[in-house]
This record gives structure tokens, sequence and C-alpha cells, in this order.
């Protein structure tokens, strides 16, 4: 069962019991499959952030294509297996980051796959449970981690030197008044430990001064960061695209959908970089001994895909979204720093 971008018509989620609408599906399945799978060639796709199951059920929709699905969050995991029973033996659902893909691949039987998709950032399914602690807008406890292990965002709070929570805030928030929300926090925190998202939201709010100006909860860069700190997001997304790499064959295609600039510019640096596209090089500079390795990447679209306005009316969580996208070359991948 597949959303159609025009209705948002979609699958309902177990945790939730509210529709699931997955964005731009329509152009992520353009970008992996420009043609019609051939009939009787079996193709295998890594769909890395499964989430409520959205992009799989798309994909699975079409004859003759296998769906490797991967999940850090317990949960996912745990009502996706209503799926995997829909389109067994079709699909294998595996607990795990993203970042882990090829290996987590080849552990399943395949050595190469036709294609990979990612879907960077928080479910909806994680913001609408209030217990998860990744929402602003209900109060739940202040816990943030997408697999339920390791420290959360309260410990990171609680625990964290005022100079490196303003940096956090900082880097991976954009937050501007990054020096003023850490200085609040850490004066709160010495009467009393944070534990709930409302409580920090009211202390941000108070150091930010009020609603944002394009209408944002004063909170939204601050959780923004913590999220991405608690999660390793921007680490996890750099190493998902070396192991997308590493596990597509000649032709496979990387497509990924992100919802802030800060993992769309990382996208946008790998694409260039592995196309030989890097910017801020130019061909009327001197060539310097090291050359470059072989390009592993064709960039399918040079400027990212957003949403249509029909689907904004229908799910305006959307709004931020940019797809980029790339077909593997027949050179080896680059090796890491």
């Amino acid at each position: 069962m597949t959303r159609s971008r025009r209705t948002g018509e979609g699958p309902v989620h177990q945790a939730t019991g509210r529709p699931h609408i997955p964005v731009l599906v329509s152009e992520v399945l353009g970008a992996l499959f420009p043609e019609p799978p051939t009939p009787g060639t079996t193709q295998t796709i890594i769909d890395g952030t499964f989430g409520a199951g959205g992009y799989t059920r798309a994909i699975l929709a079409l004859p003759d294509v296998n769906v490797v699905a991967i999940d850090r969050d317990p949960t996912a995991i745990e009502a996706g297996q209503s799926v995997v029973e829909e389109f067994a033996p079709r699909l294998k659902l595996l607990p795990g980051v993203f970042g882990d893909l090829d290996e987590m691949a080849r552990e399943a039987g395949y050595d190469a796959v036709d294609g990979v998709v990612l879907d960077i950032g928080v479910s909806s399914m994680q913001l609408d449970q209030a217990e998860r602690g990744f929402s602003f807008q209900t109060d739940g406890p202040l816990d943030m981690r997408m697999s339920r292990e390791g420290p959360s965002a309260a410990d990171v709070v609680n625990t964290t030197e005022e100079e490196d929570l303003a940096n956090i805030l900082y880097e991976l928030g954009e937050e501007r008044k990054s020096r003023a929300v850490a200085r609040a926090i850490v004066k709160r925190r010495e009467e009393k430990p944070f534990e709930r998202t409302g409580d920090l939201v009211s202390v941000v709010s108070r150091a930010v001064g009020g609603r944002k100006d394009d209408g944002r909860n004063p909170a939204t860069r601050t959780f923004q960061a913590l999220r991405i700190h608690v999660n390793d997001e921007l680490g996890e997304l750099t190493r998902g695209l070396e192991a997308a790499e590493r596990i597509l064959k000649p032709g496979g295609r990387l497509v990924v959908v992100t919802f802030h600039s800060l993992e769309d510019r990382i996208v946008k640096r790998f694409f260039a970089e592995r196309s030989g596209k890097m910017e801020g090089t130019s061909r009327h500079l001197p060539q310097t001994n090291r050359s470059a390795p072989a390009e592993s990447f064709r960039i399918l679209n040079l400027r990212p895909l957003t949403p249509e306005k029909g689907e904004l009316d229908v799910n305006p969580r959307a709004r931020s979204a940019r797809l980029r996208s790339g077909v593997r070359t027949q050179a080896p991948s680059w090796l890491r720093d």
C-alpha cells in the first residue's frame, strides 16, 4: 500500500495510529528506476532508513525488486515485522545503523546492490511519540535517542560544559544565540537537572526571546542540535554515503533526501567531490602533483529536487526536503582518509 502524492493516502503506523506520508516518494522512485524494472531480472535496493516503511512499500510495489531495509530504532524494527510478512520473501528488515549498510548487505547475502535510498533525520513516528523526547511541541522525557542506547539529550544538557554546549548549539543547530541559551541551561541545571522536553523549551524560549520572526518555535534550533549530537547524525550520514559507494554496482543509484542545510551540504559535497565537480576547484589553477581518484559517481540532478505544492498541502513537514542523487561509475571506491 503506497501513498499517492496527490491524495496523501498511506499506511498507518502502528505506534502512532496516524497515516505515514513518505516525502518525495515519486521522485525517489524516479531516481532509483529511470526505466521500469526488466521483467525476470531481479534488482536489490537498500532502504537505509526504514522508519515506517514508506519508501520500502513503494519500492516493493514494483515487480522483481528485493529490499534490504535497515533501521537503528527498535520500535521501527518491531512495527515493521508486518511489512516483512506482507512482502515475504522479498524484504529483509535488519536492526543497525546505515553507516554499516555495505557490511550488513553482504552479511544478508548481497555483494552488490542496484540502489540505495536514505531519508535523513528524525521520522514522523518519532516526532509524534512524546515519550521519545524528540518534539518541542509535546512534553515528554528529554531523550532523543533513535537507538534507545547511549547518552540521552538530558545527559548532554545536564553534564556538558557551557562552552562546549554553546558550540553544539551553534554548529549543529545554527542557533545565533547559542551562548545565551547555553548560559541559561547551565544556570538552571545548577538548581535542578533537566528531565522533560517542556522544561527545556521554557528555558530556551526565555533565553532566545520568544517566537522567531519566521513563526518557528524558539526551541527549534536547540532541539535540532541536541538530536543531531545525541545520534551523531552528520557522522552517520558521511559513513552511510561512503558505505553506499562501496556496495553499489556500476550503474547503481544513490538517492538521498535531507531536511536541513547541514545534511544537504554534506550530500552536495560528497557528490561534487566524487564526480570531479568539487566547489572551489578551477581548471585554470595549477595542477598539483597528487592526482585525484577516478570519478566514482555521476550526478543525476545538479539542483536538488523539492516537493511540489500539492505535496506540501498534504504534508507540511516536507517543506524543507531536498533530494540529490547520483549513479555509480565503474571506478573503484575512494579510500577513507
